[in-house]
């Protein structure tokens, strides 16, 4: 039987030391785990992430140097070990005692005294740890040093705020399929299977439940009348406000809650694009359940010679690939695989993108730009620099405040995740 804190330690390894994504990792050492097992394989491989340079620092003072080379899987055991001292309701002498055990499937006894006297020493040494840790920036917000001064420029009023928001566990929120039946309609359902849950009039679709739930509970959603998908997401076929008999691309597809939110709100003809094939099929399977059609096209969104057909689209929904600096709290490993040089390559093709896309669109068509990103450089700076070079394009407001020095709208993590939304119409 597979070591829960073992695999923890190999895959926190294969994120942070390989660059390898935790949505790709983490299913696969899922799997060697009893289906009771895995929420805490979760829990404590998103707790490391979102700790790591507080728990680098605690290892710094408690070992006389890193572990190294193939010794390095046993640094994140470490880690593993901490983060449960620290932040969970495991008692203290079972997260060592446990810990200590995970070493004979990592086949590495010889390394027990170790472990277990580093995870007994920040036992003793807990409160001074913790408070040297807090004298150092990185490690009292637990995001990387670029990112923070990126923040602190952008938001010098709530900087602080977005990075304890990135700390919190992300909200559930339910999308309904209005095709099925309305929002109240399905609130009613929940309040019958006990799920509690608050109903918004800001995102008319959407549904916050109080405690995040499996699906399985969730009434009539194999049947499709709900979908998970966050209300910032939600927002983007909204905006983009699909009429019946509408030609509108969906560029940048995957996983397809847009795809399928269109889909839900118009009787249109729906082109699905994505660059990787693998994600695609998520898409044809969100519209599976769903009983949707589009057609799914694997695809460049900055090359469209290589799959347009040659008819202009009614509306485009344009979801760039960004630094996913808003969605932090669902994927903690954005904070240690993104780097600074990323930004300035991410706007680059984003502007290629726009730039190549824009001809596709009809003239008095409306092109949708969407980011999960928080930073301006990918945001409202990209849209002003595309106003300035399109003469044919117009800045449509989005809020009292959405400008041309300014434009778009942007939401920051809290109850929903953090979006940026830039509405353009075609002259």
């Amino acid at each position: 039987m597979a070591n829960v804190r073992a695999l923890a330690a190999q895959t926190l390894f294969q994120v942070v030391d390989k660059g390898n994504s935790l949505t790709a990792q983490l299913p696969y050492a899922s799997q060697q785990l009893p289906h009771k097992d895995r929420a805490l394989l979760q829990q404590m491989c998103y707790g490391v992430l979102r700790y790591l340079p507080s728990l680098e620092h605690y290892c710094q003072n408690l070992l006389d140097q890193p572990l190294r080379g193939k010794r390095r899987v046993f640094q994140f055991l470490l880690y593993v070990g901490i983060y449960q001292l620290q932040h969970m309701r495991v008692p203290a002498h079972a997260a060592v005692a446990e810990t200590v055990n995970a070493l004979n499937p990592l086949r590495a006894p010889g390394m027990k005294s170790l472990v277990n006297a580093v995870l007994r020493n920040f036992q003793r040494q807990q409160a001074e740890l913790e408070a040297s840790a807090n004298a150092i920036l990185v490690c009292q917000y637990n995001h990387p040093s670029w990112f923070i001064k990126k923040l602190q420029a952008a938001y010098p009023q709530n900087w602080q705020t977005i990075l304890e928001s990135n700390q919190q566990q992300a909200p559930m929120w339910l999308r309904v399929n209005q095709q099925q039946g309305s929002t109240s309609a399905y609130s009613a359902k929940l309040n019958k299977a006990d799920i509690a849950h608050s109903v918004t009039d800001d995102f008319e679709d959407g549904i916050l439940l109080t405690q995040p739930v499996d699906v399985k509970v969730l009434p009539s959603f194999d049947a499709g009348a709900c979908s998970v998908q966050d209300a910032a997401a939600q927002m983007a076929a909204r905006l983009l406000a699909p009429q019946d008999a509408d030609n509108i691309l969906d560029a940048c597809a995957a996983p397809g809650g847009k795809t399928c939110h269109i889909l839900e709100l118009a009787d249109a003809k729906v082109t699905a694009l994505d660059a990787d094939a693998k994600r695609l099929e998520r898409v044809a399977d969100n519209l599976n359940r769903l009983s949707l059609h589009a057609d799914c096209v694997h695809g460049l969104a900055d090359q469209p010679d290589d799959w347009w057909q040659g008819e202009q689209f009614d509306r485009i929904l344009l979801d760039v690939p960004c630094s996913a600096t808003g969605v932090i709290r669902r994927h903690p490993d954005i904070k240690w695989l993104r780097r600074a040089a990323d930004i300035d390559e991410l706007a680059a093709l984003q502007a290629k993108i726009l730039d190549n896309i824009w001809p596709l669109l009809k003239t008095g068509g409306v092109l949708v730009y969407a980011t999960c990103s928080v930073l301006p450089d990918e945001n409202h700076e990209q849209i002003k620099a595309f106003l300035a070079r399109t003469d044919n394009a117009q800045h449509i407001a989005l809020h009292d405040q959405d400008n041309a020095e300014r434009p778009g709208l942007q939401l920051l993590p809290g109850t929903t995740d953090g979006f940026y939304y830039a509405k353009l119409q075609k002259q």
